[in-house]
């Protein structure tokens, strides 16, 4: 996702329009797929095998992936956005992975103490690797990206309810405005 908006050029605030209204038809269309037999049975046929258990009879990620990336783009200034996006491709996963193999020490369902310290570690690396970008290493950085690797975790653990997809970067987004008030880097 991230790519094709560095490449089509799209200023971040019409992209965001766009992928909101995309966002609201996937759903509506996720909606009707899983309550019709006869619209769900060719979607599984083709995107099935990428799809999640729980996916084949609810809802998909996808709208609310759609919906997370565009409102950050709309809400949020356009570094804070994809900062969240990037917490989105490397934390996710990452804290999953550690959660799944590692996660001995539950904090909440689905949750585990490991993969929400390895969600804040690659939060904070991804903060500082970003960060550079736009200034000089310094302590301002480094105190930024550890209340950013803190932001980034809690993110995750707010998707015990919602989507994950879009949790991460609109919860993400809205932490790091308020730091960035605090501590500019931005």
């Amino acid at each position: 996702m991230l790519y094709a908006y560095y490449a089509s050029g799209v200023d971040a605030k019409l992209a965001g329009k766009y992928l909101v209204i995309f966002a609201i038809v996937a759903y509506t269309f996720e909606k009707m797929r899983v309550r019709s037999g006869a619209l769900n049975g060719p979607v599984m046929r083709v995107m099935g095998p990428f799809m999640r258990e729980s996916e084949r009879e609810n809802v998909s990620g996808l709208p609310f992936f759609v919906m997370g990336v565009g409102l950050s783009f709309l809400l949020f200034e356009e570094e804070i956005a994809i900062l969240s996006l990037y917490f989105l491709t490397f934390s996710d996963p990452l804290s999953s992975l550690v959660g799944i193999l590692y996660g001995k020490d539950k904090i909440m369902p689905n949750k585990s103490l490991q993969g929400s310290a390895a969600g804040f570690i690659c939060c904070f690396f991804v903060t500082l690797i970003y960060g550079i970008n736009f200034l000089e290493p310094n302590i301002n950085l480094i105190i930024f990206a550890v209340f950013a690797g803190i932001i980034g975790s809690v993110s995750e653990l707010c998707s015990v309810v919602v989507d994950d997809n879009f949790t991460i970067p609109f919860v993400s987004g809205l932490g790091l405005t308020l730091l960035n008030f605090f501590i500019p880097i931005f």
